[in-house]
């Protein structure tokens, strides 16, 4: 993408729009390829699955993803209280050197791993006061994301489908509900299952994709890195073309008929 075309969160431009987690890999060396392979510039760390330096003598993923290469973002994944995921998230600041960019998420429960929302504000209105940049996986609530704005969050990232499910964009409605009245960046995060569907997310006007699942899961983990990369350019270039109108029970020849 152009440089032009940049996606800005917290006032820090970055040129690829696609975000890669890094759990479920077989290792760090195969997390690293995929990584490359998507060319994102983003990737998020579950603090409380992954050693970045917490657990003295173990091996460290920043060994293969160093900050100085990419911006860590580390994750609250398993918090199920405002508490817990207020404190995962200081003990990554100290970790990280005052690292203060995170991506908050609290669930409601283990089988559907959805958003916990009361949970979820509450902890947003503690991180924000506390200096953090919060980026929220929430809802897909045009009320719930306008109100996570509204406490300083600076990007909400609404749920396509279940975390882990490959179902693809479920409510492309209320999506386009929140992209239309944000003020901060929508990312759609979790859900994506295959390359079309981050192109759709794309197509419908999110400034981002963040997924693991759908690459750490496939075959080739590295080749549908790839792909995604090209289907979020792929479907931001045909957002910013701006597509033909829909003519339900019009048809139009391609060519002209008029000499």
């Amino acid at each position: 993408m152009s440089s032009n075309d940049q996606l800005v969160i917290a006032n820090k431009p970055y040129n690829s729009r696609l975000l890669v987690g890094t759990g479920k890999y077989k290792d760090f060396a195969q997390t690293r390829a995929a990584i490359d392979a998507s060319g994102a510039q983003i990737v998020t760390v579950a603090i409380r699955r992954t050693n970045i330096g917490q657990n003295a003598g173990e091996e460290s993923l920043l060994d293969y993803l160093p900050p100085d290469q990419f911006t860590i973002l580390p994750n609250t994944a398993g918090c199920y209280t405002a508490e817990d995921a207020v404190r995962t998230l200081r003990l990554a600041r100290e970790l990280l050197d005052d690292h203060r960019l995170v991506k908050l998420e609290v669930l409601g429960d283990p089988h559907t791993l959805f958003p916990n929302m009361p949970e979820t504000l509450a902890a947003a209105k503690t991180l924000v006061s506390e200096g953090f940049e919060v980026m929220v996986y929430c809802t897909d609530d045009p009320i719930q994301c306008r109100m996570l704005e509204d406490i300083g969050c600076v990007a909400v990232m609404p749920l396509a489908s279940l975390i882990g499910s490959g179902m693809g964009i479920l409510n492309p409605w209320n999506l386009k509900l929140i992209i239309d009245q944000a003020k901060v960046p929508v990312l759609v995060d979790a859900g994506v299952g295959t390359a079309s569907d981050a192109a759709i997310a794309m197509e419908l006007g999110c400034d981002g994709v963040l997924m693991n699942t759908a690459i750490a899961a496939a075959k080739d983990p590295v080749l549908m890195a790839s792909a995604m990369r090209k289907a979020v350019e792929a479907g931001r270039e045909a957002f910013l073309a701006g597509r033909m109108p829909r003519k339900t029970y019009e048809a139009s020849p391609s060519s002209p008929t008029a000499r």
